[in-house]
């Protein structure tokens, strides 16, 4: 059995080597042989994500023809490549991209930063705000006075509270997209909603598509799961999906399930316009593949002028292809973890069965408040309130960062809570392990990819603001010395918790 998940093409490579080498090189730097600057070209190509994992490269005479290079310069080239780990090969399967052993891989145990290191340590790894107050404590006495009758019942609603079913069906109705109270399954939080999803489509060893790079805490999800993860490489920047690659994947690997945040990517902050939505929908469905949307950050659009596009299941009218998770996590606050997915009923119905052998349901309470809010007006209050936090620590943290770290490369999206920032060369692993050790926790770039990419990476959310951002970044200054000067050690990558 081939051990590739997708393929790239000759010219597709070529276009993406020939951009590396429009980068100039450094003062004082030779230029290294023909099949050492291919080789080294594909092995950043790789580590930066660009180049899926477990992704089959060309014939050697293919690729040779797309660089008007000598077959044996090709072949030189693989030949290093393999010897360094970054490619493996098997008579008749052809060749592909791998990750040497040894490299740091995203940790099994992601945990929260202990309370009592909170006023030591300036915790960079959650993409979580504090509560937004007072509309917190408004909703849980709003709920609290709501819930008596509820008390009187068993409390076990495995598809969700009736009434902020019908609340959530409604948003989506006055949004443009028609959907009935069946349509919806509330969730705890967009984690198991995913979940949910994972069991009744994706057995163990199932092949589930996924952007490059994506939400940290879902692939490892998925990993657990069993799935075989198929990473699609984004577009650079802020250009969201490569529809493409898309197509490539969809159609040579046949997965299952892909797995998308169309509004304000994590880690990315990326924004899917309609064409990439309308088009990533079409192939999906030619493919027979089930597109599971991510909504999370729908609603964190931090610019006044930003258009939102249409939400992606508006392009799937009968429901057979899109499945929508949203959440309140996001949006509201992540300590209430009530989250949905919209679907067609029959889906709904298989989801709310497969239930019963999992987490029985959601807590009544956080149903209640959420409904409270929802109903009295008090979400988009509380919404607009989480907004200006996020704007505000997003310009000051951009601020920072360019001043103390003018190297370090990103481009600042319009929305959502992330930025994804390219450290100039160095070690995103390294630059978390002398983060801890400076005062600052940051999740490294692999943790966002598929087998070690996205090594020259690191995810920073729109957590801290003012004075508490223009000291992040001279800690994080600091760590970037440290690993600069080889004073850090890239052997364990640190536990971190990424929200």
């Amino acid at each position: 059995m081939a051990q590739w998940t997708s393929t790239v093409g000759a010219a597709q490579l070529a276009r993406q080597l020939q951009a590396q080498r429009a980068r100039p090189l450094a003062p004082g730097t030779r230029k290294p042989p023909a099949y050492r600057a291919l080789a080294d070209g594909v092995r950043l190509l790789v580590l930066e994500g660009r180049v899926p994992v477990a992704a089959r490269l060309p014939a050697e005479r293919e690729l040779a023809l797309a660089l008007s290079l000598s077959r044996t310069t090709v072949a030189a080239a693989y030949e290093a490549l393999r010897a360094e780990g970054f490619l493996e090969s098997r008579r008749g399967a052809g060749s592909w991209t791998a990750v040497p052993a040894g490299n740091p891989l995203p940790a099994r145990g992601l945990e929260p930063l202990p309370p009592e290191s909170l006023g030591s340590m300036i915790d960079l790894g959650c993409a979580s705000l504090p509560a937004p107050e007072p509309w917190l404590t408004r909703a849980v006495q709003g709920a609290l006075e709501e819930l008596p009758p509820y008390a009187h019942t068993h409390g076990d609603y495995p598809a969700g509270l009736p009434a902020l079913r019908r609340m959530i069906a409604d948003r989506y109705t006055e949004r443009g997209i028609p959907t009935m109270p069946e349509q919806i399954m509330v969730t705890t939080g967009a984690m198991g909603a995913i979940d949910a999803i994972c069991h009744l489509f994706a057995g163990r060893g199932e092949r589930i598509a996924v952007e490059s790079p994506s939400y940290a805490n879902i692939l490892q999800l998925m990993r657990e799961a069993g799935a075989r993860l198929v990473p699609v490489a984004m577009e650079e920047g802020l250009g969201g999906w490569d529809m493409n690659r898309w197509r490539q994947v969809l159609r040579d690997a046949a997965p299952r399930l892909a797995y998308v945040v169309a509004d304000f990517h994590n880690p990315t902050g990326a924004l899917a316009d309609e064409q990439q939505r309308r088009a990533l929908v079409e192939a999906a469905r030619s493919a027979g593949t089930v597109l599971v949307v991510d909504e999370t950050m729908n609603e964190l659009h931090l610019d006044a002028d930003v258009d939102m596009p249409r939400r992606v299941c508006g392009f799937d009218p009968a429901g057979s292809t899109v499945l929508t998770v949203g959440s309140a996590s996001k949006a509201f606050w992540a300590g209430m973890r009530i989250g949905w997915v919209r679907a067609a009923p029959d889906v709904i119905r298989s989801l709310v069965s497969a239930r019963a052998y999992a987490d029985m349901g959601t807590p009544v309470l956080e149903q209640l408040a959420i409904n409270w809010l929802m109903r009295t007006g008090g979400w988009e209050q509380a919404v607009a309130v989480r907004r200006d936090q996020a704007r505000e620590n997003r310009d000051d943290l951009v601020r920072a960062l360019r001043r103390e770290l003018p190297a370090w490369e990103f481009e600042v999206p319009r929305g959502g809570l992330t930025l994804w920032v390219r450290t100039g060369g160095l070690s995103g692993s390294r630059l978390a392990v002398a983060g801890e050790r400076v005062g600052v926790r940051v999740p490294s770039g692999p943790r966002f990819g598929v087998d070690g990419a996205f090594e020259g990476y690191v995810r920073l959310p729109f957590t801290v603001g003012g004075p508490v951002a223009d000291e992040a970044a001279l800690r994080l200054a600091a760590a970037a010395e440290l690993v600069g000067s080889g004073a850090s050690s890239s052997a364990e990558a640190p536990r971190t918790f990424v929200a």
